[in-house]
């Protein structure tokens, strides 16, 4: 696969390459309207079969054409039907009802090297970007003992990365099946989920880019979490229905803990006394910064492949992808971080996956800049912010408007430059964002900064 997309796009360049030099124009990288050309030119799109009638894909108001694309770009089955499987009568569920549940500590306490009473998988309804039913799966990890504090046993929602495009790489995947060639690192470092098992909490790891695997998508992601607390109280009120949960999550962890403290108050406002605080770094709270800071450089690769996954969600985007970028959809469709990220040698900016020029300027982009911003909502629970003040692919200005906004609108808020760029600072902000929502489980009131 790598080597077919190294080819495409070296062929690119190189039928190129007899042409004027492109010259840099205002607000871009260069002018690449030229080599635009040389695309639809050159490159014809894939033949695409016709698009099923599934929820998954849905269809509706889309061209045939778009249909078909988007069809073809959705993410592979696992031959895992409780994974794969769309539930019938969906939107008869309400949200965070369980469909189904099946328990998997076998092969969990393999990954996760700390021995668990039980580790079950929750398959509930949710609601996509667009507020449609969809579902999503959440994991919980009880540990041995009993919960030695006052109350039922508090519940860590450890929102992981994830940063996939395909099923197996979601955490539920390793969790379900032993470490394998596609579990990730970074589920693992910092040991949020180890932590706070020895601390005695039950931990909840939700698969929240939903079934159509929407990288970076903060609607889906939100909903998602959301409803696996609402799930959880739902499937075990005995044990959980009265306890505290809290948050924490880094990187594409932060846009999903992002999304779901801003929906929280519109979308699942009875967890506001349920959620007592939200810890979250390396955010990723506005895209069109990231725009700047990610595109035509060795983050290339993720930026591409988080836009394309909002693509799935968010149609409207694919459908301004040029052949280039529909044949390297089709290619990197079920990759995780590890693959696609190493596309970010070529330095591709997203000027050639689109089928027009300088689209980072659009009426487009700026659409989705603002609908993924999430403006002007505030968190009703308190906030742990931090971001490293060396950033230079998540810039801290992002994390440090998201805080401002909050303080603004009457949020609990606390915000930390740590030191170091993204892989440096998960680190050392780490210990104190897990002992601030330490305290906060404890009982403790969060005092605000702000």
């Amino acid at each position: 696969m790598r080597v077919v997309l190294a080819a495409l796009i070296f062929g690119c360049f190189a039928g190129h390459a007899q042409a004027d030099p492109p010259q840099p124009g205002p607000g871009q990288i260069s002018d690449l309207s030229g080599l635009q050309r040389w695309i639809e030119a050159h490159l014809p799109p894939p033949a695409l079969p016709a698009a099923p009638m599934t929820p998954l894909v849905d269809a509706g108001g889309l061209s045939l054409e778009l249909a078909a694309l988007r069809a073809a770009t959705m993410p592979r089955t696992i031959d895992d039907d409780f994974v794969d499987g769309w539930p019938e009568l969906l939107a008869d569920y309400a949200n965070g009802n369980v469909i189904a549940y099946r328990d998997v500590t076998a092969a969990a306490e393999q990954v996760l090297l700390v021995p668990a009473r039980q580790v079950l998988q929750l398959k509930f309804r949710t609601t996509d970007s667009h507020d449609a039913a969809s579902y999503a799966v959440a994991t919980l990890v009880i540990p041995h003992g009993e919960w030695p504090g006052a109350g039922t046993r508090p519940v860590v929602v450890n929102n992981l990365p994830i940063n996939g495009l395909g099923r197996d790489c979601n955490p539920s995947y390793s969790l379900a099946r032993g470490w394998g060639e596609d579990s990730d690192i970074t589920d693992y470092i910092p040991p949020t989920t180890q932590l706070a098992m020895l601390r005695g909490y039950a931990v909840l790891i939700t698969d929240h880019e939903g079934p159509r695997m929407a990288y970076a998508e903060p609607y889906v992601a939100g909903h998602a979490v959301l409803d696996s607390i609402r799930a959880v109280r739902n499937a075990l009120p005995d044990e959980f229905g009265d306890s505290r949960f809290g948050m924490i999550g880094y990187s594409g962890g932060a846009i999903a803990t992002h999304g779901a403290v801003k929906l929280m108050p519109e979308y699942a406002p009875e967890l506001a006394d349920v959620v007592v605080g939200a810890a979250l770094g390396g955010v990723p709270a506005d895209f069109e910064l990231l725009a700047g800071s990610m595109n035509g450089n060795l983050a290339s690769g993720v930026f591409l492949a988080a836009t394309f996954a909002i693509g799935r969600e968010r149609p409207e985007i694919l459908d301004r992808m040029n052949a280039l970028a529909q044949w390297i959809a089709l290619i990197m469709k079920d990759q995780c971080i590890d693959v696609f990220a190493l596309t970010g040698i070529f330095m591709v900016p997203i000027d050639l996956a689109a089928d027009f020029p300088n689209p980072l300027h659009s009426a487009l982009a700026q659409d989705i800049f603002r609908v993924t911003r999430m403006e002007g909502k505030r968190s009703p629970v308190p906030l742990f912010i931090y971001n490293g003040a060396q950033e230079f692919w998540i810039p801290a200005e992002g994390a440090r408007n998201f805080y401002r906004e909050q303080c603004a609108m009457g949020a609990n808020a606390v915000y930390r430059d740590v030191f170091g760029e993204h892989v440096i600072a998960a680190l050392t902000g780490f210990p104190e964002a897990v002992l601030w929502l330490d305290e906060r489980l404890r009982g403790e009131p969060a005092v605000s900064e702000c």
